[in-house]
């Protein structure tokens, strides 16, 4: 076998994630350096997902891959989420880090742009999951015997209830007709904790739900308010 490929992972922590991460590690290309993941500076927590860094930590040391954090403020504009970037991309590139992995799905905006900001800096994008049924992935990632919980909801497009819901198939057949499987239109986000590539669960209790207003603005000058309902994990 050849020498496998430096490369970093773009991390969420969701089951997404992992499940492209799954695939690269049973690929026998590449050599995961870092699971790369941005968090909100101010509350240090995951983008969007809302999980807490030290979740991440004990994620990190049971997958055996270190995470390298990448701090943002509260509400980043683009300009201040690509100068982060970039200096983090810079100090891995200088390790000889030249490919990265992400576990999109479909969002075909989303790859056109990350692929194009990365060409600028000269790294490979892969999309391992890329373009595959969403249906039969989760059912996949559930099959494999990977766990993972609900922790934070799109209230505009999926009941509040289904956060601090563990995936499993139940879960999947109780989700209204127009909520992608995965999630991958933003309807809900996941902690992942225990799973094939997990050396021992992450350990956490689940603590209170907690609904939070965020305002959007379009060019126009429109706002509009959106909803999210995340579900509170307490490290043990």
């Amino acid at each position: 076998m050849g020498r496998l490929i430096p490369a970093y992972f773009n991390w969420s922590g969701g089951k997404d994630s992992t499940l492209a991460l799954y695939k690269i590690l049973q690929s026998g290309q590449f050599d995961i350096r870092y699971l790369l993941t941005t968090l909100n500076a101010e509350a240090d927590r995951i983008s969007m997902h809302g999980v807490r860094s030290e979740l991440l930590e004990a994620q990190a040391e049971s997958l055996g891959i270190p995470a390298k954090k990448v701090h943002l403020p509260a509400s980043p504009d683009m300009q201040a989420y690509e100068a982060a970037m970039n200096t983090a991309i810079g100090e891995l590139k200088s390790e000889g880090i030249a490919d990265c992995i992400f576990g999109d799905i479909f969002l075909e905006d989303l790859r056109n742009y990350r692929e194009e900001k990365l060409r600028e800096v000269s790294i490979s994008a892969h999309f391992p999951l890329w373009k595959q049924d969403t249906t039969a992935l989760v059912r996949e990632f559930i099959d494999l015997g990977f766990k993972t919980i609900v922790v934070c909801v799109d209230s505009s497009k999926l009941d509040e209830s289904f956060a601090g819901r563990t995936i499993d198939h139940q879960f999947l057949a109780d989700l209204p007709d127009h909520v992608d499987p995965c999630g991958e239109n933003g309807e809900f986000h996941t902690f992942v904790f225990d799973g094939p590539i997990f050396q021992k669960p992450v350990s956490f209790e689940s603590g209170e739900k907690v609904l939070k207003t965020y305002t959007a603005q379009n060019k126009e000058g429109e706002t509009t308010d959106y909803g999210f309902c995340f579900q509170e994990l307490i490290p043990v």
